[in-house]
């Protein structure tokens, strides 16, 4: 049985690496990209005030996401899943790798839990980290799972 690894990507280039590391480190292993669409970053930017800005907005980061989904396939040589969710990166990452299925996934089963998380580490520090929080630090501290950051 191979192993199942959950790699989070968004769009940077220490994310790329992360996958580049994982696909290198374990090129047997199944693979899934996961770009968590954070609803949160929807109250920032000029288009907030009008009707059916959250739609234009939702469109927007949804296309990004595929389109940073796709970058991430393309930079590996290796079969790769992905996956576009919605949610709070830290909690969707933990949920997604203990196997949780998404929002809107239909039927009783449960979705098949992941042996191993890896993601990027953007190295802040001091303020920013307090006032930005930390996904990496979130998923390492809480997860069920080891966990490979890649810095």
């Amino acid at each position: 049985m191979s192993k199942r690894i959950l790699v989070a990507v968004d769009g940077s280039e220490e994310a790329a690496e992360a996958l580049r590391f994982a696909a290198g480190e374990w090129p047997d292993a199944d693979l899934t990209a996961l770009h968590v669409i954070n609803p949160a970053d929807s109250a920032t930017g000029a288009e907030g005030g009008f009707p059916g800005a959250s739609d234009q907005w939702y469109k927007s980061a949804k296309q990004r996401g595929e389109r940073i989904l796709s970058e991430a396939v393309d930079a590996v040589d290796q079969e790769i899943d992905t996956r576009l969710e919605v949610g709070r990166p830290t909690k969707t990452i933990l949920a997604m790798a203990g196997g949780e299925k998404p929002v809107g996934e239909d039927g009783d089963e449960p979705g098949k839990p992941f042996d191993h998380v890896v993601l990027a580490s953007q190295g802040r520090t001091g303020i920013s980290r307090v006032l930005l929080g930390s996904v990496a630090e979130g998923v390492v501290r809480r997860a069920e799972v080891p966990v490979t950051v890649v810095r």
